[in-house]
């Protein structure tokens, strides 16, 4: 087991606060800074930026805090380096460049919501409950150019099943529910993997992508043609709606 901390740093949209706390709580990790990823670039002193993420965020009192416009030119860029970290982890991130991710020393690791290389891309969960999936993954994997392609670390499966008695036909309220489900699960699988390489026992398992598919933001006809097959599901299971 190495004596010498792994940093890390934390690239997200926000909402991380859950996974900071759980980071925060592994002996081995230090947690070396926050980047939260915005869609403009407001014009704000890099205290003003701090400030606004301890609320956002709401928990790094045991790291060196700092936020900045994750694609905001040259002085993010800057700030990432200047970190010296050793992991980076995307959390929630947009497809992020190369010159980004490999910043740290080690490369970048993601959460990805689906079972790789089977269901690559996204959304989460659509695309496992229109092709009658029984479960869907989570996977935590190294970033690589291709989205959601690099090594995978760690892998799990849970539950899929529909509730017709709740949900009726509304599939939007379903998916963002059990959306919401799966983040307790995925920040524990992120903090395992986080563990295993910080101790170096990490084990490394090439994607083999020339099996399943990277899916993408479905269309209204994809979206329309989910309900029609809900719509057989539940004939064919006999549930009427209320």
């Amino acid at each position: 087991m190495n004596s010498k901390k792994l940093k890390v740093v934390v690239l997200t949209h926000g909402g991380a606060n859950r996974l900071l706390e759980v980071l925060s709580a592994i002996e081995t990790v230090e947690i070396a800074g926050v980047f939260i990823e915005t869609a403009t670039k407001p014009n704000r002193s890099l205290k003003e930026k701090l400030k606004r993420s301890v609320r956002y965020d709401g928990y790094w009192t045991t790291a060196k805090k700092f936020s900045a416009i994750l694609f905001g030119g040259e002085t993010a860029m800057d700030l990432l380096k200047k970190t010296n970290a050793d992991l980076g982890i995307l959390y929630g991130t947009n497809i992020i460049k190369e010159s980004v991710f490999s910043i740290p020393r080690l490369g970048s690791i993601n959460l990805h919501q689906g079972l790789a290389p089977i269901y690559r891309g996204g959304p989460t969960v659509f695309w496992e409950l229109f092709n009658g999936e029984k479960e869907i993954g989570i996977t935590i994997h190294f970033v690589a150019s291709k989205v959601d392609t690099g090594d995978i670390i760690l892998q799990k499966t849970l539950p899929l099943e529909y509730d017709f008695s709740r949900y009726e036909l509304d599939y939007e309220n379903f998916l963002r529910d059990f959306r919401a489900s799966l983040k307790e699960p995925s920040v524990q699988l992120i903090a395992e993997a986080v563990s295993l390489i910080a101790d170096g026992r990490e084990q490394r398992i090439k994607q083999d992508t020339t099996i399943g598919k990277r899916y993408r933001l479905p269309t209204k006809t994809e979206k329309d043609a989910l309900l029609r097959v809900l719509k057989e599901r539940r004939h064919l299971d006999g549930i009427p709606l209320n």
